[in-house]
């Protein structure tokens, strides 16, 4: 699979890289304009029209897969990068009625998780306001620091001071809302989200690889899930891309696709061409390993 580079707003350079799993084995980069559908855009069907502009073309997310063809995107080169549902939970149901839409396991399975937490010293603090997020990036920066988002995907809580000082603009706004979970005193797992229009979204989110034992990035979302119910928010917005985690605690879905779009010039069709290849190949290699035979020599290999 080709993964896209980190989120970024307006004209900026995004490598399009040629990832197996979360190793890059190579990236080239562009300069595109990223159009990135809110959550109330998506709930409502819209279609982005495209700035000028755009060096080397754009990068549209989470366009509801339903209105692909509604997109102008005439003389561009149009490339699928990813298809999956824009997760969110509706905030206005109640905590209850939300907690009463689990499955009976996955309650169960949460109930355990927190009680095996609490018994080892858990402790949950929450932070919105300029000077409660002062103190939470430090400590929620350690914990970052230690992450597969941060080590593999550059996706950590940033610590540069332009969006650190954005962070904290939201606060101050009443547009931020970030917890922690410590064990024992100690940073385990973070969560920091920022408001965008009704809706909250999951921007940072990871926990010490160490203590995974405990659950505490799902122990953590739950507890926050139970104070955004009395919150101001209409929606939680789980943003781009698929996971176990946004299946189980959302309450609602669109199926959305992220779009290449490319001035078809001679770099750009060779780009594409060798992404295409790319994904072929990885594409094919899954299907043999999948073969009996082969996923035995495979694991002899392994020892």
């Amino acid at each position: 699979m080709v993964q896209l580079g980190r989120r970024a707003q307006g004209v900026s350079t995004i490598p399009l890289r040629f990832q197996i799993g979360a190793r890059t084995l190579a990236s080239v980069p562009r300069q595109l304009d990223r159009v990135a559908l809110s959550l109330e855009q998506v709930l409502a069907g819209d279609v982005p029209a495209l700035p000028a502009g755009g060096r080397d073309g754009y990068l549209v997310t989470s366009l509801p897969a339903a209105r692909r063809d509604a997109l102008d995107c005439d003389g561009l080169i149009v490339a699928e990068r990813q298809r999956y549902t824009r997760y969110y939970t509706d905030l206005a149901i109640g905590h209850d009625a939300w907690l009463a839409g689990l499955s009976g396991q996955a309650r169960s399975t949460l109930k355990r998780k927190t009680k095996k937490a609490a018994a080892a010293g858990m402790a949950i603090r929450a932070y919105r306001t300029a000077a409660q997020f002062d103190a939470f990036h430090p400590l929620a920066r350690a914990v970052s620091a230690m992450t597969y988002q941060e080590r593999l995907l550059d996706a950590g809580l940033p610590e540069d001071a332009a969006s650190v000082a954005h962070l904290r603009a939201m606060a101050d706004r009443d547009a931020l809302r970030a917890w922690l979970l410590l064990i024992d005193g100690a940073p385990a797992a973070y969560l920091c989200c920022t408001a965008q229009g009704q809706a909250l979204r999951y921007d940072h989110v990871g926990h010490d690889p160490a203590l995974g034992d405990l659950s505490p990035g799902t122990v953590l979302h739950a507890a926050a899930m139970r104070d955004l119910f009395g919150d101001r928010f209409r929606w939680f917005d789980f943003t781009e891309g698929e996971g176990q985690h946004k299946r189980l605690f959302a309450t609602g879905g669109v199926a959305c696709v992220d779009l290449l779009l490319l001035h078809p010039t001679i770099g750009n069709r060779a780009t594409l061409g060798a992404l295409a290849a790319f994904d072929r190949g990885i594409a094919l290699a899954k299907r043999l390993a999948r073969q009996p035979a082969l996923a035995r020599l495979a694991k002899s290999v392994r020892r």
